[in-house]
């Protein structure tokens, strides 16, 4: 089960195509069709499109775990429409829509009687922790975007009872291991593991090896060109900034010939260690993006603060 963020990247057909080909469910209760497309959709035909509630995706799926009847409902990234191109997805609408999560979790605790009622978030942690708070009848909720590697999960109190709340890092450096105790409808009891991924450790599976090494392959001189050493460890963790953050607004200034530079304070990609070569590899690990264009432009001094 799935729910989307840098999904919407990409142009909304080729979204559609691409979830029709996932081999699981996509989940996702805050993505509306915007109410102008709704009278003549063009993909009205998606079997994920619910028309009487105004919802692009399947808001929830059950799915049965150890004997154990669990609902998970989907939380796609909120400010899809504001942190990346608006135009690539035009007839969706997103937002937290918390009070939307509250009606559908209780119509899924009416009407499907699940032991447990879990949401797959891409909230970030911070807007889950206040979801959480908000939202009554939710048991746990496993989130991402923010990239924390949470090593116990957060426990929030609300008027229903309370929830769990944690995220497993990125890159797969870490594994979220949750052992629930169920029993008679109700959450008992939890086990949480927030377990180190060791990949030199772990036999790789070879088919996907193979299908990795084949995709790479023409492209394989370029991404193992050598461009520096690195003085330092290279990272991306803080929103705000890490040293690789700095590597790309200082090339921006110079080959922009610019007098600021911006970076999105994005989480992701992989470290390079103090001594480790530098390679065309590490940077498209760092800046491969689907629009990935830099522009130079006049800021005034209040767009700048603002």
């Amino acid at each position: 089960v799935m729910t989307g963020h840098w999904e919407f990247t990409y142009e909304d057909t080729e979204v559609i195509r691409n979830i029709e080909a996932f081999k699981g469910d996509f989940v996702a209760q805050n993505v509306q069709v915007r109410e102008e497309a709704l009278f003549d959709y063009r993909f009205a035909d998606f079997p994920g499109f619910n028309e009487e509630l105004g919802l692009a995706f399947k808001p929830y799926v059950i799915k049965p775990v150890g004997g154990v009847r669990v609902a998970v409902i989907g939380q796609a990234f909120p400010y899809t429409p504001i942190a990346n191109p608006q135009r690539f997805i035009p007839d969706w609408s997103f937002g937290i829509k918390d009070g939307r999560m509250q009606e559908i979790v209780d119509k899924v605790r009416a009407s499907e009687k699940p032991d447990l009622v879990v949401v797959l978030s891409h909230n970030g942690m911070d807007v889950d922790l206040k979801m959480a708070s908000r939202v009554s009848g939710i048991d746990c909720i496993f989130g991402g975007h923010t990239h924390d590697g949470i090593p116990a999960p957060t426990l929030v109190e609300n008027k229903g009872g309370k929830t769990l709340v944690t995220n497993a890092g990125s890159n797969g450096k870490f594994l979220g291991v949750m052992d629930l105790d169920v029993k008679d409808g109700k959450l008992r009891d939890y086990r949480y593991r927030l377990l180190p991924v060791f990949s030199n450790l772990i036999k790789p599976d070879p088919e996907m090896v193979k299908y990795v090494a084949g995709v790479r392959a023409p492209y394989q001189d370029k991404l193992a060109e050598k461009l520096a050493v690195a003085e330092q460890t290279l990272f991306r963790r803080g929103n705000f900034n890490g040293t690789f953050d700095q590597v790309i607004c200082d090339a921006l200034i110079k080959v922009k010939d610019a007098q600021i530079s911006l970076s999105p304070g994005f989480r992701w990609g992989t470290t390079v260690l103090p001594g480790q070569t530098i390679t065309m590899d590490n940077v498209m690990d760092q800046t491969c993006i689907t629009y990935p264009e830099t522009y130079r432009r006049e800021m005034s001094g209040t767009e700048i603060k603002a």
